[in-house]
C-alpha cells in the first residue's frame, strides 16, 4: 500500500524519518533548532500526532488518558518513569501505557527527533481485540524496544496523515498498533484501589478534579480525608507516581485541552482551569504538551475547518 507520499508500504518498507520534511509554516517556532507540531487528522479519529525536534526543552512528570507510541529517529531521548531512566536513540519505539507518570528530556547534547502516536483507549482497545489473544485491559509490558522496522512504520502513519492519505494512515495506525502489541504487548493490571493508602489518593484526586480551579491546601485536603499531610503525600505518589501538586499540574493541561479543543480562548481556559493569568497557562501548557496553547488550539480549529470543507463538498 503506498501513502501519499508515493513512499513505503503499509509493511514499513520506507525511507526513515530522516528524510521527512520537518514541518514549516504550520509548525510553532521555539528555540533554536527546535520544532514541535502536535494536531490531529479527521481521517484517524482517537489518534493526536506529534513531530517534533527538542534540544533544550524536557517534559516534567506527567502521564496521558491515552497510550504514546514513539519512534526516535535522531538523537537520544531519555524518559524518567518510577522504576528508573530508559533510553532511546534512531531506530527506536517507546510504548508507554494510560495514566503512567513520566518525564522526557534530551538525552545527548543534540536533543532528539521523534515522531510520536497518542491512540486513544478505545482505538488500542479495539485493535487489541481484532488482532491479539490478550485477555482484560491491553497495553505494553516493555518501554523501549530497538526494532527499525516498527519505528519506519510509525513515521509512515505520520508521513500518510500529513499527505492526506487516510487509507494509508488507517492502514499503518492499525497494523503498527497490532504488531506491537503482539510483540511487547500483555494485559494491564487493574487499577481499582484497594489498600486504605490507595482509597484515600483515589478520594484526593476526585477531591482536586472536582476543585480544581480553587483546591485546598495538602493539610486541609489531608484533614478532610481523615489523614495526615505527609501520609497523603506518601500514598498519592505511590498510586499516581507523582505528588498532588505535580498531578493538579498536570490535570489542569489536560481539562484545558479540552476547553481549547471546544473553541475556549486560552485566557478564558486559563482562569477556567485555575491558572492564574494566560502567560501560568502557557508555561505549564507548553512544558507538559510541547506545543503552546495558542498553536494548539490553532491546529485544531484548522483540522475542524477543512473537516467542514469536505462534509460540505
Amino acid at each position: 500500500m503506498t501513502t501519499g507520499a508515493g513512499r513505503g508500504t503499509a509493511d514499513g518498507d520506507a525511507a526513515t524519518a530522516e528524510h521527512l520534511p520537518a514541518p514549516a509554516a504550520d509548525a510553532t517556532p521555539r528555540a533554536r533548532g527546535e520544532w514541535a507540531r502536535h494536531w490531529r487528522y479527521a481521517g484517524l479519529p482517537g489518534l493526536d500526532l506529534l513531530r517534533a525536534r527538542y534540544v533544550r526543552h524536557s517534559f516534567p512528570r506527567h502521564a496521558h488518558d491515552g497510550y504514546v507510541v514513539c519512534a526516535v529517529t535522531s538523537g537520544i531521548e531519555e524518559v524518567g518513569l518510577q522504576k528508573g531512566t530508559v533510553r532511546a536513540g534512531h531506530g527506536g519505539v517507546i510504548m508507554i501505557n494510560p495514566e503512567v507518570a513520566h518525564t522526557a528530556r534530551a538525552g545527548a547534547p543534540e536533543g532528539w527527533a521523534y515522531a510520536t502516536l497518542y491512540p486513544s483507549a478505545e482505538v488500542v482497545a479495539e485493535i487489541a481485540e481484532e488482532t491479539t489473544a490478550l485477555r482484560g485491559t491491553a497495553g505494553f509490558t516493555e518501554t523501549v524496544a530497538e526494532n527499525a522496522h516498527l519505528a519506519r512504520m510509525i513515521t509512515e502513519v505520520h508521513r500518510a496523515a500529513e499527505a492526506g492519505n487516510a487509507l494509508a494512515a488507517d492502514s499503518l495506525l492499525r497494523i503498527a498498533v497490532a504488531r506491537l502489541l503482539r510483540r511487547y504487548g500483555g494485559p494491564l493490571p487493574s487499577r481499582t484501589p484497594r489498600s486504605a493508602g490507595a482509597r484515600t489518593a483515589a478520594r484526593a484526586r476526585a477531591v482536586l478534579e472536582e476543585r480544581m480551579a480553587t483546591p485546598p491546601s495538602l493539610e486541609t485536603l489531608a484533614q478532610e480525608l481523615g489523614t495526615s499531610p505527609f501520609a497523603l503525600l506518601r500514598a498519592f505518589k505511590a498510586a499516581y507516581g507523582m505528588p498532588p501538586h505535580t498531578w493538579l499540574t498536570d490535570a489542569r493541561v489536560r481539562r484545558a485541552r479540552r476547553l481549547l479543543e471546544a473553541g475556549t480562548s486560552p485566557v478564558d481556559t486559563a482562569l477556567a482551569v485555575g491558572f492564574s493569568d494566560q502567560p501560568h497557562l502557557n508555561r505549564h501548557f507548553t512544558r507538559i504538551v510541547g506545543v503552546p496553547p495558542g498553536a494548539y488550539r490553532r491546529e485544531r480549529s484548522a483540522e475542524e475547518g477543512a473537516r467542514g470543507r469536505r462534509t460540505a463538498r
